[in-house]
């Protein structure tokens, strides 16, 4: 790779000379604190935007929907466009986050409007006029916790080691999925269960849509719930005198800060820029399966609103397996490999997918692609962290998030023009989508494989994260 330049522009110095070590505030609860917050924010990617809302707008909401165009397109069209907002708000987040060393008020705010998106749901009524407000808030949800993610990944190296990243970085993706089990079976027990015009335990009338607009409220208190004990274990970091102009930059003037970066980052460290397109790329199809993993079980497959649900526990369970399996085996041979392979499995399980039919089928090789969702997503997680200089973390994530969002329209998108075009109006027009986010994990997987994977530094040394 590019050896850095000795007269290189201060933000992106090596962190050696920085003489930070990762970890330094590293210890169990704040693991534990951190970890949390994923668990807590399963409750939107899990509830909210995979397996009982987006099912519910798409299969009750968006029913009678007049026109050609189904409600799985404009599901897809929508969350399309938030990834746009993402992309072009993104670019100056990380930076202010790290020079005005605000990281965890960003993430309080950012978590709290998806939050309050989350419960404005309750207002979605089953009726195909409501749809529209659906995907809004949806789309408003979704752009909000991708942009939370940057001050939350960036903790990353504050509750880690050299030697842990990997399997700290598992941990948490773990617990999302951990966490999306067990309030998916709160929602199944006590809300959907059951048939007739009163569901599970509690009896809630579906008149409505009742029932599920009442799961949104429950997702929101309990991501609220759960999102407060990062804000108070962790300790924030200092402000970096890097940069001090990029926290006072204005919107519009921190774009030519992001520019300035972006080219200083070019001549330090080209792996680091190889690695964020790619990521961005192989990132948004694994966001892809799960965003319309249940659309598709319903559509296409034949499954009951209940089964989709027990479906995606059993997901989130093998996906959890997965990635703590797997961060034993980041920090041993690397994030490089376990992307790679996960990606490489999850284009076969998903090929299968396009030939075979019935819910049986799906059980099988859904939950094969399912797996490597979770080991991919923590390892890239953990390639980055191990590339980023201590100290700049939030501003390595915030071009994360922005390329990552540049890229967010492709599966969301191709998913919506394949049904579109070759899907048309008939039964299981969905099932035409797959190839769409299979394009995607493709040419991920081959822009990683140019990628050279970030060196091994030893446990309790500083991470020399650009040489």
């Amino acid at each position: 790779m590019t050896e850095v330049n000795a007269e290189a522009p201060e933000p992106f110095e090596r962190a050696g000379k920085q003489s930070l070590a990762v970890g330094q505030a590293a210890g169990r609860k704040q693991v534990v604190s951190w970890a949390l917050w994923d668990w807590g924010s399963s409750a939107f990617h899990a509830v909210i935007l995979t397996f009982v809302f987006s099912v519910y707008l798409v299969k009750e909401v968006g029913d009678d929907l007049p026109g050609r165009i189904s409600p799985g397109a404009w599901l897809g069209f929508a969350l399309g466009i938030s990834g746009f907002v993402v992309a072009v708000t993104a670019p100056v987040a990380g930076q202010w986050f790290d020079a005005s060393a605000k990281r965890k008020l960003s993430l309080a705010v950012l978590t709290g409007i998806t939050i309050l998106a989350m419960a404005a749901l309750f207002f979605v009524r089953d009726d195909h006029r409501y749809l529209w407000l659906g995907l809004a808030l949806l789309a408003l949800g979704s752009a909000a916790f991708e942009l939370s993610n940057v001050p939350y990944n960036a903790m990353l190296r504050q509750v880690s080691t050299p030697a842990t990243v990997g399997r700290v970085s598992g941990f948490g993706w773990a617990m999302g999925y951990f966490g999306g089990i067990f309030l998916l079976l709160a929602c199944y027990l006590g809300f959907i269960s059951g048939d007739g015009d009163h569901r599970g335990l509690l009896s809630v009338p579906t008149a409505d849509g009742l029932n599920i607009r009442l799961v949104a409220v429950l997702a929101a208190v309990w991501f609220a719930l759960f999102a407060l004990p990062v804000l108070f274990a962790v300790p924030e970091l200092p402000r970096t005198k890097a940069d001090p102009g990029a926290a006072r930059a204005g919107f519009f003037a921190s774009y030519k800060v992001l520019w300035r970066d972006l080219k200083e980052l070019w001549v330090v460290d080209r792996r680091t820029v190889g690695f964020l397109i790619a990521s961005a790329i192989f990132r948004d199809g694994l966001a892809g399966v799960f965003t319309f993993g249940a659309v598709l079980a319903v559509q296409v497959y034949g499954f009951t609103d209940a089964r989709v649900l027990l479906f995606g526990i059993a997901a989130n369970v093998v996906a959890a397996l997965g990635a703590i399996i797997a961060g034993r085996f980041d920090d041993r041979l690397g994030p490089k490999i376990v992307i790679v392979i996960s990606l490489a499995s999850m284009l076969v399980w998903g090929t299968v997918l396009l030939f075979v039919s019935g819910p049986l089928m799906f059980w099988i090789f859904g939950l094969l692609l399912t797996i490597s969702v979770g080991p991919a997503q923590a390892s890239a997680r953990s390639f980055l962290t191990r590339l980023a200089p201590p100290g700049r973390e939030g501003q390595y994530f915030g071009l994360y998030t922005t390329t990552g969002r540049a890229a967010s329209f492709l599966a969301p998108t191709l998913f919506g023009v394949f049904v579109a075009v070759f899907g048309g109006d008939q039964e299981g027009a969905e099932r035409v989508g797959i190839v769409g986010l299979l394009l995607v994990l493709g040419v991920g997987l081959v822009a990683l494989l140019a990628v050279s994977p970030p060196d091994r530094t030893p446990a309790g040394q500083p991470v020399d994260a650009v040489g």
